[in-house]
Parts: structure tokens; C-alpha cells; sequence
């Protein structure tokens, strides 16, 4: 996803602590951690539904073909 090295991380988790503080930083990470698994799963969904359109309308388009090949 993105390239951050150790350093970043402990940055990042540095600045996380002095923002929220060490009580409020478990539940943020537990929600944090809901909120990519939910966005995970809706783009998953997308993705397959696109998936299923696009091959309906392959389908539909080589029947037509099939059609007007035979005509």
C-alpha cells in the first residue's frame, strides 16, 4: 500500500500518542482497524459486481454477433 519504513512508523506512532494519548490510542487503532476492513470489503463487492456487468454485457455482445453472423 504505501512504503514506510521503521522510522516513519515510530514517527507516526509518536505523534499519535502525544495527540490522543495513550488511553484513547488502543480504541482508536480497534476502530481504525474496522473502518479498512469494511472498506476492504465494499471495494471487494464493487469490484465483483463490476466484474459480473462486464461479463453480462461480453456475453450479450458475442450473442448479437452469433446473431448477426447467422443472418
Amino acid at each position: 500500500m504505501w512504503n514506510l519504513g521503521f522510522q516513519e512508523v515510530v514517527i507516526i506512532f509518536i505523534i499519535a500518542l502525544v495527540i490522543f494519548g495513550p488511553r484513547k490510542l488502543p480504541d482508536l487503532g480497534k476502530s481504525l482497524g474496522k473502518s479498512l476492513a469494511e472498506f476492504k470489503r465494499a471495494s471487494n463487492e464493487l469490484k465483483r459486481t463490476w466484474e459480473d456487468e462486464v461479463r453480462a454485457e461480453s456475453e450479450e455482445l458475442k450473442k448479437i454477433q452469433r446473431d448477426i453472423d447467422s443472418s
